[in-house]
This record gives C-alpha cells, sequence and structure tokens, in this order.
C-alpha cells in the first residue's frame, strides 16, 4: 500500500490543479444534487419485534388516529384567569382549536371548547382543562409518518406565531412532530471547535499556511459529507440528529488526519528533502495511517448495524460517510494543497518557527521519568481509571423528555404548563393496543367483553393516573386505550409500570383468552429500544475488541500489544462512561453544561460512543506504538524505544487530542441533552485517551512488560499478513520518477 500512496502523493503534488479540479467538481455535483434533489432528514423510531412496535402495527393497521403523529397544544390566560371565567380566553381558545384542526393532514383535534361549554366540572373530567382551570391542551392528530413531511412542521409553526399576535392566550406545542421534523440546532458547536482548533494549530505550526490546510480540509470534506446526507436517504432513512453527530466526528477526524500528514511533511522539508519527494513519503507512511485509522473508524461505526436498531445503523451509516470523505480528502486533496504551496508553506510564521524531526527533550525527559517509575504510575492511574468508570455500574438507560430543555424552547413551556395543569403524567401517555381479532372477525364481538375489566386492572395499577375510554375499530378488530402514568415519561418509575403492565396487568386479566394487549406510545417505544440496545451492547463491544485486537496484532507483530490496548480502550472509555453518570443522572457540574435537571442515558449513546471512540482511539494508539516499534526494530532496545516513541509522537498526539476535546467540547453548549451527552463523552475519553492513558499508562506498561511486549509465536507470525504503516515506500526507479515530474509543478 505504501507504494501506491506514495505515487498517489506524489501525482497529486505534480498535478495540484487537475486534483482540486476533480475535487470542486465532486463538491459542486454533490452540494447541487443535495439542495435539487436531496430528502428530508427524519426521524423514525421502527424496530421489528418489539412489543411497541406490534401496538404500532395494531393501531396501522386499523388506520387508527393513534397510529399517526400527534402535537400537543398548549394555551393558558395571559392575564392569570382561568377558562373557566374569562370570556376573551374561551373564544381565543375555540379560534385556536378551529384553526389547528383546519392544518392540512390533521385528522383530527381534541375539543377543549366543547368541554368548557359542558360546565367546568365536565370539562375538569373531560382532561381537555386542568381542573383549576388555567390550562387547555388540544391534542392534534397527525396522519401516519408516510405521509407527512417537514412541510406540516412549517405550517404548524407560522400557524401558532401569526395565532399568538393579539391573542389573550400563552400558546406553547411540543410533541412527536417536532421532535420528528424539527431541523437540528447547528453552527455554534462547529464554530467553537473550529476556533479552538485555529488557535492549537497556530501554536503548534506557527504558520497561518500550515494552520490552514487541516482547517480548510475539515471544512471542505465536511460540506460535502454533511450535504451527501440528504441524497443517502434515497438507500436508507437518515435521522435528523446524524448531522450534528457527522459534524463533531467529521471535524475531529479530518483536522487530525491533516495534522498527522502536514505535520510528516515539515518534518521531511526541514531534513531538506525536496517538495515533491516530501509529499510521497508523507502519504506513503503517515497517509498509510490515516487510511488504517479511518478505516478503522468506518468499520467500528458500522458495525451499529448488529445493534438491530435501523436508526442507529442509519446514522452509523451518514457519519461513516462523512469519516471516509475525510480520509479520501486527506490523502488526495490534502497533498495536492501541500503541493500547490511548496515552500511557502511556513510563509507567514508567528513568532519563531522551529520544525525538525529531532525528538523532543522535554518528552524525553518525561518518557525517562514515567519509565524510572512504571509501577507507581501503573497502579495509580489504573485506580484512577477504575474509580472514574465505577459509576457505570449505576448507569440508566432512557430518554430525556422536555422537561430537561431550556426554558427557551417551546417544547419545555408546554411541558412545564402541562405538568403543572395535569400532572407529568399526561406528558407521555402510554398507548395500549388490544387484538381482537385473533380468532377471526367472529371473535370480535365477544372479545369487548374483556376491555371492561382490563380497564378496570389497568386504571387499579399504582402507577396510572387516568384512562380515557377505548376507541374500538370493529372491523380491524383493534381497540386503543390511552393510559396516562403518574410519574413523568424519562422517570424510571415509570418504566416500572409499563413493564408492570405487560407481565402482570394484561395476563391476570386475559388468561388463556386469544386477545392480546400490547404497550407502546413513545415512552414505551423508547424503553423497548433501550432494552433491546443493552442486550445487544455486549456482543457488540466483544466484536469490536476482538477486532481491534486482530488488526493491532497484524500491525505490530504481537500479542501483549493488542490485548493491553483492549484493555485501556476499555478503561478510557468506561471512564467516559462514568462522567456521563456523574453529571447527567447525578446532576455533579450540570450547571457547568447548561443542563436544568438530571437526565437519564440516551439509550443508543453507549453503543454509538463506543464505535466512534474504538475508532479514533486506534488513531493514537497506531501513532505512538508504530514509532515504538520502528525504533524497537531498529535497536532492540525495548525501554529506549518506548522513551524515544513518547519523545517523538507526544506533541502532535496531544495537539492531536486538544483539537478533538474543543470539538467535541463545543456541542456540549447546544440545547439538546442528547448532543451535549455526545460532546462531554466523546471530549471526556479523548482527554483520558490521549494524556493519562496514551502519555503515562502505554509507556509504564509496555517497560513493566519489556521485550515480551513483542513476542508472537512463530507459526502466528507466518500465517499474518504483514502490515507495516511506518514502512516507507520501495525504491521507485528513476525513470518512473522522472516521468512524474513535469514543469507544471515548477510552476504551482
Amino acid at each position: 500500500m505504501s507504494n501506491l500512496l506514495y505515487r498517489l502523493g506524489r501525482f497529486a503534488a505534480i498535478h495540484p490543479w487537475r486534483v482540486i479540479a476533480l475535487w470542486l467538481l465532486a463538491a459542486v455535483t454533490i452540494i447541487g444534487s443535495s439542495q435539487a434533489f436531496g430528502r428530508t432528514l427524519e426521524d423514525a423510531f421502527d424496530v421489528p419485534g418489539l412489543d411497541s412496535q406490534t401496538a404500532l402495527d395494531l393501531l396501522s393497521e386499523a388506520q387508527s388516529d393513534a397510529a399517526g403523529l400527534s402535537t400537543q397544544i398548549v394555551a393558558t390566560p395571559t392575564s392569570g384567569e382561568s377558562f373557566f371565567t374569562s370570556p376573551d380566553a374561551q373564544a381565543d381558545l375555540a379560534e385556536l382549536q378551529a384553526g389547528a384542526g383546519e392544518l392540512p393532514n390533521v385528522v383530527g383535534t381534541s375539543d377543549p371548547s366543547g368541554a368548557l361549554a359542558a360546565g367546568p366540572e365536565l370539562a375538569a373530567r373531560s382532561g381537555a382543562i386542568s381542573p383549576d382551570g388555567s390550562v387547555a391542551l388540544i391534542q392534534v392528530q397527525y396522519r401516519q409518518l408516510e405521509e407527512l413531511s417537514s412541510e406540516d412542521f412549517e405550517r404548524l409553526t407560522e400557524f401558532l406565531t401569526e395565532t399568538r399576535d393579539g391573542s389573550s392566550l400563552q400558546i406553547e406545542a411540543r410533541g412527536e412532530l417536532s421532535q420528528t421534523f424539527a431541523e437540528a440546532e447547528t453552527g455554534t458547536g462547529e464554530m467553537i471547535g473550529l476556533l479552538a482548533a485555529v488557535i492549537i494549530l497556530i501554536v503548534a505550526f506557527r504558520s497561518v499556511i500550515a494552520m490552514g490546510l487541516p482547517i480548510g480540509i475539515a471544512l471542505f470534506g465536511l460540506a460535502i459529507g454533511i450535504t451527501s446526507m440528504s441524497l443517502i436517504t434515497y438507500l436508507i432513512d437518515i435521522p435528523s440528529w446524524a448531522p450534528e453527530v457527522g459534524s463533531m466526528v467529521g471535524l475531529g477526524v479530518g483536522i487530525d488526519y491533516a495534522l498527522f500528514l502536514v505535520t510528516r511533511h515539515r518534518e521531511h522539508l526541514a531534513d531538506g528533502m525536496d517538495i515533491v519527494e516530501s509529499v510521497g513519503r508523507s502519504v506513503a507512511t503517515a497517509g498509510q495511517a490515516v487510511v488504517f485509522a479511518g478505516g478503522t473508524v468506518v468499520i467500528a461505526i458500522l458495525g451499529l448495524g448488529f445493534s438491530g436498531v435501523s436508526f442507529m445503523t442509519a446514522a452509523g451509516v451518514a457519519t461513516s460517510a462523512v469519516v471516509l470523505i475525510m480520509v479520501i480528502a486527506s490523502i488526495t486533496l490534502l497533498p495536492a494543497l501541500l503541493g500547490l504551496a511548496g515552500a511557502r508553506i511556513d510563509k507567514w510564521t508567528i513568532g519563531r518557527s522551529k520544525v525538525s524531526s529531532e525528538v523532543s527533550p522535554g518528552w524525553t525527559r518525561w518518557g525517562t521519568h514515567v519509565s524510572k517509575h512504571a509501577w507507581p504510575y501503573a497502579i495509580g492511574v489504573t485506580i484512577l481509571l477504575l474509580a472514574l468508570s465505577a459509576p457505570v455500574l449505576g448507569l440508566q438507560l432512557g430518554f430525556p423528555d422536555d422537561g430537561s430543555l431550556p426554558e427557551t424552547r417551546s417544547e419545555r413551556r408546554a411541558y412545564d404548563l402541562v405538568a403543572d395543569g395535569f400532572g407529568e403524567g399526561i406528558n407521555g401517555p402510554l398507548i395500549v393496543a388490544v387484538d381482537l381479532n385473533t380468532e377471526g372477525p367472529g371473535a370480535v364481538a365477544g372479545a369487548t367483553d374483556l376491555l371492561e375489566p382490563l380497564m378496570a386492572a389497568i386504571t387499579a395499577d399504582p402507577g396510572v393516573a387516568a384512562v380515557a375510554p377505548p376507541d374500538i375499530n370493529v372491523d380491524a378488530g383493534v381497540a386503543s386505550i390511552f393510559a396516562f402514568p403518574t410519574t413523568s415519561p424519562q422517570d424510571e418509575a415509570t418504566l416500572d409500570t409499563v413493564k408492570r403492565l405487560r407481565a402482570d396487568v394484561f395476563p391476570a386479566v386475559l388468561g388463556d383468552a386469544a386477545v392480546s394487549a400490547h404497550v407502546g406510545g413513545p415512552t414505551a417505544s423508547f424503553a423497548d429500544i433501550g432494552a433491546k440496545i443493552t442486550s445487544r451492547l455486549p456482543l457488540f463491544i466483544s466484536g469490536v475488541i476482538a477486532l481491534s485486537f486482530l488488526l493491532l496484532m497484524i500491525v505490530f507483530r504481537s500479542i501483549l500489544v493488542p490485548l493491553k490496548a483492549a484493555i485501556l480502550n476499555l478503561l478510557s472509555i468506561g471512564a467516559a462512561y462514568g462522567v456521563l453518570v456523574m453529571v447527567f443522572q447525578w446532576g455533579w457540574g450540570k450547571e457547568l453544561i447548561g443542563l436544568e435537571t438530571t437526565v437519564p442515558i440516551v439509550s443508543f449513546i453507549p453503543m454509538f460512543m463506543f464505535a466512534i471512540l474504538f475508532g479514533l482511539s486506534m488513531d493514537y494508539e497506531v501513532f505512538l506504538l508504530s514509532r515504538v516499534r520502528e525504533e524497537y526494530l531498529r535497536t532492540g532496545d525495548n525501554d529506549s524505544s518506548v522513551i524515544h516513541g513518547i519523545a517523538s509522537t507526544a506533541r502532535v498526539i496531544t495537539s492531536a487530542a486538544l483539537i478533538m476535546i474543543s470539538v467535541f467540547g463545543g456541542f456540549v453548549l447546544g440545547s439538546d441533552p442528547a448532543i451535549k451527552m455526545f460532546g462531554l463523552g466523546l471530549a471526556t475519553a479523548i482527554f483520558v485517551d490521549a494524556t493519562i492513558v496514551r502519555i503515562v499508562l502505554v509507556p509504564a506498561t509496555m517497560k513493566l512488560m519489556g521485550d515480551a511486549n513483542w513476542w508472537l509465536p512463530a507459526w502466528l507470525d507466518r500465517i499474518l499478513p504483514t502490515l507495516d504503516l511506518e514502512a516507507g515506500p520501495d525504491i521507485i526507479q528513476d525513470s518512473d520518477v522522472r516521468l512524474m515530474e513535469e514543469p507544471e509543478f515548477a510552476n504551482a
């Protein structure tokens, strides 16, 4: 591979304008096609085989309104009066209700105005008006997801904005429609991360051009990668939050990969190598490591397909596409830009710009210090990582509800109004779908006799506050029952209620009858998805560890090195999980990241984080250990090789890690708790991995293991393929080189 990359790098450096033109053509094609033909990103949580999915399928087959998306419009008089006593509030509520019912694709609304006409007592009993008359709730039912688009959400938003003008009501909205079609907030996190990356690169390179190349590559690749997601939706439905995750990962790896290549190129130039040869050899060595590390990231993230959850698979595909684009840009577009920059790469320097391939004296002293105190460092850091990982034992998976959003969001204000007026449980109703048709159409009439005792049993459950009358579709043989819990959607007690209904209440009433009942709705659905992911997580982690072990064994021809790497990766990722529990579940320092209340860890984040972090940790693992092994093969001295590896890579690893941490940390400032979790978790793991793991624990353990680091049975060495990431290209005939040299480069 090194020869291929060597030739590719030289070609790009000699013919920069050809390569740049091809990339510009690709960018125009992808971005233009996305604008013209791209589809809207949508959130779909269909997971076959789950009880909540069975409930949704039953309701869909019966064409029940409960199978479609819903929105809650919440209104309260701004004067502080009650709907029971304010004629103006009643009139504005009637106008609001009528307007909502006339929106396209709305199949119906609840009737709080009609309930008010029947008197305060009946209005409160209907569930549409709060008992004190301060809050009115309009349930707006839309058609099924397949028949809707982002235009429906836009029309609803415009309608509410127009209605608020001149109204005597405070009007807020929340629900599945906004969760599905509202565009995620973007921009702030990326800008903060980019600004921090610029500062770090300026400090590291002391050159404006050298700084600008990694930033430019990352932004260019990100523009193509993110816009391509709307085209990928023709193959698989991409969730609306995928661009934010793709931006986080794409910016981080894009800048890091370019950083590795630019650093190696400047070292070659400092040693007197000509520009074309320097670019070629940088792509052949550092570029090969980039291909390996990036390919590992792509494979790991695509492994999310084994989760059995479609939206995770889709998000993995979209994120992998961004990473793949960054890898290709790093080994083609970046060499072209390096060739175009030529000797001007160190122009416009800030302060003293000293570039050298010599090892750092300061890091040499640090490596020597760790080597002399290997046992204390190994034991101390391991204890620290285990302590940080310990909170994982209390990990609670769930899904944050709208009550965790900032008060600047309409969804949060609607949530609070409903919770204050009706109780928290109404924000996450459970939909019980009853299949009455299991023994054929003739059995439906008899099966309906079971609905009354079933409703009574559900109502009697201590976790249920109220139950709405059933909606029966005799032709389809399906009945739907809305049950309102006593606790909030993200409360663990609500999940206990769901489990109790399925395991105890339904069997006690239905017994051996052919009738079956299933609990659906967003709350039950997220709980089921979390349970499925939890059950798949051990298998997924085992597969990822096995893959990392195999790849590192092939690269470094060792048994202990990949085994150590797998264990250390688990420790660093475990520490990140522990920090998430401490901040989001226990509330430690939550105010510092703008979190207003504690929330459970989003069910799919641990698996998604593991896939991303496994791949990213391989960057630093390969970059460090390849230098260590290169020196060991040259000298045969394990201790000095470890010190040399630290001294020659620590500066670049530290800079790359700071960039990653800055990019990921910028997203912590967003309003979505899930994105905050991604940002904080990834930033923490990279910080731990690139500091106390790579710079302390790796050299300490390698010192203790000595020459055993590089032991590999002879029989295994014979059957493993050879892949040396730091090997330079073979000697290329001068005639081959001359064929590639053209005046175009000299004029570039």
